[in-house]
């Protein structure tokens, strides 16, 4: 589904304002509206642009889990538990670690 907000998001890449903010925010509204394939993509893109960004790695792992990619999700929320940490993000590491415990449960690993 587009929203008017991807599409200005998407009109903004176009003119070449290319970053992980820009990025994170376009993810971000695809998941919103239920696009988690799309999501994921942009979300990619915005940790291309920026692998320190654990906000962009906590909602990957959402993404993915959305679409179905549990063990990629944890691989995820692994990496962005890793950055955070090395960060000093606390709650995004903790919020992270819970989702992936999660996963763990569900999957045995």
């Amino acid at each position: 589904m587009t929203t008017p907000l991807i599409e200005r998001l998407r009109s903004l890449l176009a003119l070449g304002k290319d970053n992980a903010l820009m990025r994170f925010s376009l993810g971000s509204e695809y998941l919103k509206s239920g696009d988690a394939a799309s999501a994921c993509e942009q979300l990619a893109r915005a940790l291309e642009h920026d692998p320190d960004y654990s906000a962009a790695w906590k909602l990957y792992g959402k993404a993915l889990m959305e679409s179905g990619r549990s063990s990629a999700a944890l691989d995820a929320y692994r990496r962005g538990i890793a950055v955070a940490e090395r960060k000093g993000d606390k709650q995004a590491a903790k919020e992270m670690q819970v989702f992936a415990r999660r996963i763990e449960r569900q999957v045995g690993g």
